[in-house]
This record gives structure tokens, sequence and C-alpha cells, in this order.
């Protein structure tokens, strides 16, 4: 009860709130921050975490502010802590973080998108106030990856939360690259049965040797025991002692994405004289995953459909400072879809979207942000990087696939990028060989020197924006499909930029739209674009999965495009998630079970011409169209989903209703307004 009583006063002189893992002791570590750009001058703001300096005027243009910024705290930690082990981690900070502690340089880390962690067990004062001071920076380094603000802004400052652990001095490790310390390999899965194995990386800060049981338990959705194993330890007062254990199943309640993302737990827990010391706790989704070229993803033995999109994690005025809440959002609104995979592009995101990706069932591809440009300086920063997505986020059963480059190019196999990829090949498959990986390449040919260093080659086919016509797509997955059966090969980018507030009564010529540097980006063209690559992708197994680009607009600082500054309007879902495009729709219609029915290009309803036609979107029939209360018939589109109706519009305004289904029905309504016939 006394130690309880303390850890609370602990919390409160931290102004935070206490979590606990047993006897390992959590706390959120985010308010009672101050912040400045200038020290001198002396102006400190009170700011609570995450908080960014970026969040305006990174999504406003080419005049933002990179360069140094400073976050401080004062705390306090009272005498009953000493003997206790004391660290601090932090989520994610943009993008060089510089620590001092009571005026002491004690880390830095390079890189925005990683946690790290480091102790502070022997420079704080123990009943006294305590400083903490973070130093960040997040211009763009030549060795820090990525190297440049082009594709996306790296948005500057503690932009994820804060966290103080405090443990005993023999502890599970804190600092393994800040990972749980704790690893789960999963083996001879099957409905029957299944294997797991758990390596612990263990420590002792005391003088001796010491005797501890290692208890490794399994504990189903509702935290009943399944299964538990004990082992005794002897831990060295020096270096890593390394530890396993195994865990036999029989009849696992498989994790089987979007339909039964079930979820057991496993626990590591060390003991000595029967009195638990440290504890840590870790996601289990027992699950198999298989990809085989030209047939797709097989989950527990069953071809699973893989409806993908990209996110990039951004919002309107927030930069990248999300709250939980936000994340919570995102992830229901891709779940809304129907999508079933996620590419989270292009660098590892937070803690909290991979367990959300747990419990939702989606299957995702991480990766680093080594993309778009090569400086050959960045390699050390990429294989960290690469080392801190994997063992930070390896126990996460979502992920079926780690990422290492983007649209990085080389002359020879030889060359800079294909080595470095093929080492980060290795630190990926060193650390968690039971992942496949991947690369990514912005040409549709597979014999590029850059390519095929990995498990899964992807790539990114821009038809009818970036080059050739929307329908050019089909030729390439054909070619794909005959020249290279035996390959795994995913379309990892595609689609059009859209302006949601940009009308067209009719659909514009591709020649017309300047994708790079013109500002006429019509929502429609976006619209037809993934109407008709949809349709394509369905058709080809050997596309074992498609990702969207994007689910989200997002900033981009240096581009000026598609009528609206410093943003990517590829986004099927609006920068601040408030309004969902015709696209959203389309997909939903391909890939969601709920029933619905769509009337798309409702915000070209000004129209010059009487002759239209109306395209619905619905995935139940038959569909019924109603134009001012006449019922119209139609013929089929693209596919099953997608109907089209031909039209002669009246003058003036026109109602037009969808009716979906049998019994049963879904409708939908909208107007358009015929200005003047032709």
């Amino acid at each position: 009860m006394i130690r309880s009583v303390l850890f609370f006063v602990l919390a409160l002189l931290c102004g935070n709130q206490l979590t606990a893992q047993g006897s390992r002791k959590i706390t959120a570590f985010n308010t009672g921050w101050n912040f400045t750009k200038d020290t001198v001058a002396g102006k400190w703001e009170a700011v609570t975490l995450p908080h960014t300096y970026n969040k305006t005027d990174m999504q406003l243009g080419k005049n933002f502010y990179t360069g140094d910024a400073y976050y401080r705290k004062q705390f306090s930690v009272g005498d009953q802590l000493k003997g206790k082990r004391i660290f601090l981690r932090f989520e994610g900070v943009g993008e060089i973080a510089t620590v001092y502690v009571n005026g002491k340089f004690l880390t830095e880390h390079r890189g925005g998108y990683s946690a790290f962690a480091f102790e502070i067990t022997n420079v704080i004062k123990y009943g006294a106030l305590n400083e903490l001071l973070v130093k960040t920076n997040n211009a763009a380094h030549p060795d820090i990856i990525p190297v440049n603000h082009f594709l996306f802004p790296v948005y500057g400052g503690i932009y994820r939360p804060v966290s103080m652990i405090v443990t005993s001095p023999v502890n599970i490790t804190v600092t393994d690259y800040a990972s749980s310390g704790i690893q789960i390999i999963q083996k001879e899965v099957s409905p029957e049965k299944a294997h797991i194995t758990v390596n612990a990386k263990l420590e002792n800060r005391e003088m001796h040797y010491r005797d501890v049981i290692m208890k490794t338990a399994l504990l189903d959705s509702k935290g009943n025991l399944v299964v538990e194993t004990q082992k005794k330890i002897a831990l060295s007062p020096q270096g890593i002692t390394y530890a396993n254990d195994s865990l036999y199943l029989k009849n696992p309640h498989l994790w089987n994405g979007i339909k039964d993302p079930y979820l057991y737990r496993v626990d590591v827990s060390l003991l000595r004289n029967g009195q638990e010391i440290d504890r840590v706790e870790q996601p289990l989704g027992i699950r198999n995953i298989e990809l085989i070229a030209g047939k797709g993803v097989f989950l527990n033995g069953v071809k699973y459909p893989m409806y993908g999109v990209t996110r990039h994690q951004d919002r309107w005025q927030y930069g990248n400072a999300l709250s939980p809440g936000q994340e919570r959002e995102d992830m229901q609104l891709i779940k809304e879809i129907g999508a079933t995979t996620i590419r989270l592009a292009h660098y590892q995101q937070s803690d909290h979207i991979y367990s959300l990706a747990d419990s939702i069932g989606f299957l995702i591809w991480a990766e680093i942000p080594f993309v778009n440009a090569v400086t050959t300086k960045e390699g050390a920063n990429a294989k960290q990087q690469m080392e801190e997505l994997v063992r930070q986020n390896r126990n996460h059963p979502s992920i079926y696939m780690w990422g290492m480059h983007n649209e990085v190019y080389s002359k020879t196999k030889d060359d800079y990028v294909p080595v470095l990829t093929r080492e980060l090949n290795d630190i990926a498959k060193t650390n968690d060989p039971y992942r496949y990986t991947a690369s990514v390449n912005g040409y549709g040919t597979m014999d590029r020197p850059e390519n095929l260093a990995g498990d899964v080659q992807g790539m990114n086919r821009y038809y009818g924006w970036y080059e050739g016509a929307i329908d050019d797509l089909e030729k390439w997955a054909t070619t794909i499909e005959q020249q290279y059966p035996d390959y795994k090969v995913m379309l990892t980018e595609y689609g059009a930029d859209g302006n949601i507030d940009q009308g067209s009564d009719t659909l514009p010529d591709r020649k017309s739209i300047d994708p790079v540097s013109g500002q006429f980006s019509p929502e429609n063209y976006q619209t037809e674009t993934h109407i008709h690559q949809w349709a394509i992708i369905e058709k080809h197994p050997c596309i074992l999965a498609s990702y969207l680009w994007n689910m989200f607009e997002f900033a981009t600082p240096l581009w000026n495009r598609g009528g609206v500054n410093a943003r990517n309007l590829k986004g099927i879902v609006t920068f601040d998630r408030r309004r969902k495009k015709d696209a959203f729709y389309w997909y939903k219609a391909n890939w969601s079970p709920e029933p619905m029915v769509y009337l798309a290009n409702r915000r070209d309803s000004i129209r010059t011409g009487s002759a239209a036609t109306i395209q619905v979107f619905a995935n139940m029939g038959p569909v019924v169209l109603k134009l001012n209360g006449k019922t119209i018939a139609g013929r089929a589109g693209v596919n099953d989903k997608h109907w089209l109706f031909d039209v002669t519009l009246k003058k003036g305004k026109n109602k037009i209703e969808a009716i979906a289904g049998k019994g049963k029905t879904c409708s939908d309504l909208m107007y358009w307004t015929l200005k003047q016939a032709r």
C-alpha cells in the first residue's frame, strides 16, 4: 500500500497519469512542458505534448521554419525511488533530439519517426527539482532519412507522447532500441496447434548474480490464463542475459484479419523470492501469412482479399501531433471503406496506430523513410531506422511486411542504393526472419538495378496522371503476369489528384491537366481514374496487393499544384477528414459488406449540356434510377458495382434518385441544375 502511494505521489509531481505493468511503473510525461525557438529572448510558452511547431507553416507553402527549437520540463523524483532504475521513452521527435538533464548532455537521437529510450537513474537529483531540456531540429540533413521535405514535411517538435518508466534494478531491458525487450516468434501455426517462442533480454544492475524465475504466461482476450511456463535464470551483473521459453497451444483461436482479429496477450514476468519484480505485456495474434506469386495473400491458409490504402499521418492544422482519438478516427475511416490492408507510408508510425491495426484486423506494410532522393550519406541512419522499426514493432500481429525503400535509384546493381537495400534486408531478416521484406520502384519494369533485394517487389504506377492513359494499367498488369509469373509483385501506389472544390460537368482530357505545375485537378478525373483502375486490378491475381494513393490528403510544402498550395490532393478524404470524395464511395461499394448506394459526381451539379450520364456505385442490386420521378433504364459499367444511366436533363433543377436492392433497399438523392442546354 505504501509503495502504491509513493508511486502515486511521483505521478502527481510529474503532472501526468500513472499506469503499470505489474511492478513496472509507466507514467505519462506529457504535461508541464515549456517551449521556445529562442532561448536568448527567454520567451517560453507552456505546451502539452504532443506538440509541433510546424502545424501551420508547413501546410501553407515554402516559407516554413526549420531549425532548432527547445522544450524543457521540471520534475521531481522522491527519495523512495533510490535503488530503482528510471528511464524516459520518447515515441517520436522531429527530427534530431539532443537531450540534457540538469545541464548535462545525455543522449542524441537522429530520425524523426522512431522511438528512443535512455536511462536517467544516475543523473537526476532525488528529493529535488530536476530539469529536462530537449533541443529539437527538423532541418533536412543529408545523413538522416528522409533527406528533404519534398514528398512530405518533417514536422519539428516532440510530436508523440513521452513516458517515464520505473523498474527494479533487475529488469527486462528498456533500452534495446526502445523495444519491449521481448520478441515473440510464431511457428507451426494451424487451427490445431501453435508453437510460440518468447525471447527476452534481461539486465541485472545489482552487485552480484541474482537468481530469478522468468514466468511466461499466455492469456486469452478476457484475461484468463491459457498456459504458463516458469524457468529459473541466473542473471549476471555484467552485460545482458538472453533468455527464452516456449509455449504450446492446442486448437488456438487464430487472428483472422478483419473477420476476427482475436488477440491473446503474452506476459513475461521476473520473480524473485516469489515476488514479481518486473513485467512486460505484449499482444499476440496467432496467424500464418503466406504470399504466393500469381495467386495472392493467404491468411491461415485461406486467400485473403487485399483491399489496400496508404496513410500519411498528418492532419490539417495539427501537423503530425495527433491525439489518440484522431488516430482512431483515421483507422475507423479506413475500416468504413472496407479496406483490409494499409501501407503506412513512408515512415514508422505511432505505437497506437499499430495497436489499433492489431485490434481492428488490418494487415500492415511498415517502412522506413528511405525515399525520393539519395545523398550517399544516409546509409548509417537508414540502417538504424530499420533496426528500430523492426525491433519496436515485430510483436504486432498486424504487420506482415517491412518496407526498405521507395523510389530511390541507381545505375547498376553494384551502386549505393542496391547495396544499401541488401544491407537493410539483412537487418530486417536478422531481427525478424519470419516476415516479408519489400522495396518499391517508380518504374513499371522489373529489370531495374535497385529491384529484387527483398521478398516482394512493389511498383508505383500513375497511369493517366504522370504517364500514359488511365487504362494503360491493363497492359502493365498483363506484362507482369506473362513475363514474371514467379515473382511476388504489388501495386504500391496508384491514383490521381482530385480537388473536391473543382467541378467539371464533362471529363477533362488528360492533355488539359498538368499534374506537376498545373492548377486544375477536378475531382471527377480522380474518380474516373479509380473506377477504371480498380476494375483492372481486381482481374489480375498477379497483383498480390494494391494500395491506392492516398487515403487522406497531406501536406507537401514544396508543391503548388491542383489549386491548393502545399497539398497532395490524391487523398480520397480531405486533409481535415471532414469530406469524402466520390472515390471513397467507389471503393466502399467494391470492398465493404455494408449495403450502400451512391450517386457520383454530385458536386458537378451545375450542368451546361442536357445529355448526361449518371454514375451509380452500389454493392446491391438491382439499381433503379429516377430522374424527376421517371424511371430510367441503365446499363452495366466497368464491373457489377458500377451502373450507368444515360439521361436528358430538363432546364433548371433536376431531382435524381437511386434505389438499390430488393425488399430491403438503400437510396441516395442528389440534384443537378441545367443552366443552359446545348
